[in-house]
């Protein structure tokens, strides 16, 4: 079975390493271009490009998946089956061209969190359970005939760092058995249910990440912990903007400690009042600044309210 692979960050190289070591026959891989990056903006190669290299596999990088050169390109490996992980939305042209089908890894319980960002939202939004699906593609972004679905729990001190690590072991064990079960003719796909309320995962972006006090203390954890470590939480000090690493939040409401005001005792902690309650900063980045747990913060800032 010719397999060609599709994706671009870390998390779909635990894939295609998981593919490889399985010996499955990866006979080409599909990668985002290179782009600019760093001070210098000198070219970058994906994460998959540069562990495809390492081992050799041909790698294409268009530019447009409409382009008819690459269509002929691809056409030219024979995919028996195409695994896509963490990659663009494809045209029909592409992930109808294999005999046996294109299938997606997608980082949630679908049809829940369709969308660019699912692990972020999941634990944005308080989620205790979420996982990893693969799917057969269609017309419509993540809507594809269900094929495995694999379980993980979300912890309440995890960030979308945490879930992400590990549903990308547990999605690449999931690619794998995919494969397998499509090899074998052993697959039985299952029409998303339509019909229930979801949950929706759209891209995020900074501004997404800014704090509002007036919300209550575990919408601003949860957001806290979903935007971290990218693209980030952030609010503003004293005139500076400050990035949110760390925090606590504790259900006592504290006399004179009112929606969105600060206090600190200038050695030991900053906290600031929320609808039900207080957030405790417990490690930031102030603007300028590098990253400090708060009593490290404290015993080089004067504070004054």
């Amino acid at each position: 079975m010719r397999i060609v692979f599709f994706g671009t960050p870390d998390f779909a190289v635990a894939s295609l390493e998981a593919l490889i070591q399985a010996n499955f026959d990866v006979v080409a891989v599909v990668t985002a271009p290179d782009k600019p990056a760093g001070r210098g903006q000198q070219l970058q190669s994906s994460a998959v490009k540069q562990y495809a290299e390492t081992l050799g596999l041909p790698v294409l990088q268009p530019l447009k998946l409409k382009d008819p050169t690459f269509i002929e390109e691809l056409k030219l490996y024979k995919p028996d089956l195409q695994v896509i992980v963490a990659f663009r939305m494809l045209p029909e042209v592409v992930w109808n061209l294999p005999l046996m089908g294109t299938f997606n890894l997608h980082g949630s319980l679908l049809p829940n969190y369709r969308g660019a960002a699912p692990i972020h939202w999941a634990v944005i939004n308080g989620e205790t359970t979420t996982g990893v699906t693969t799917f057969f593609l269609q017309h419509e972004i993540d809507t594809g005939d269900l094929l495995f679905q694999e379980t993980e729990p979300i912890y309440p001190d995890d960030t979308t760092g945490d879930v992400y690590d590990r549903l990308m072991k547990k999605g690449a064990n999931l690619v794998v058995k995919t494969a397998h079960a499509i090899q074998a003719g052993k697959t039985q796909p299952i029409p998303q249910d339509e019909t229930m309320a979801m949950k929706p995962a759209p891209k995020l972006n900074r501004a997404m990440g800014e704090v509002h006090w007036s919300k209550t203390g575990s919408e601003i954890y949860n957001l806290v912990r979903g935007m971290y470590p990218f693209p980030g939480s952030h609010t503003t000090f004293q005139g500076k903007n400050c990035k949110l690493v760390h925090i606590k939040f504790h259900p006592e409401v504290i006399p004179d400690l009112g929606i969105g005001i600060w206090d600190t005792d200038q050695k030991t902690f900053l906290r600031v009042g929320c609808q039900d309650g207080y957030i405790e900063i417990l490690e930031w980045q102030m603007e300028g600044k590098k990253r400090m747990k708060i009593d490290e913060f404290l015993r080089g800032y004067n504070l004054t309210f």
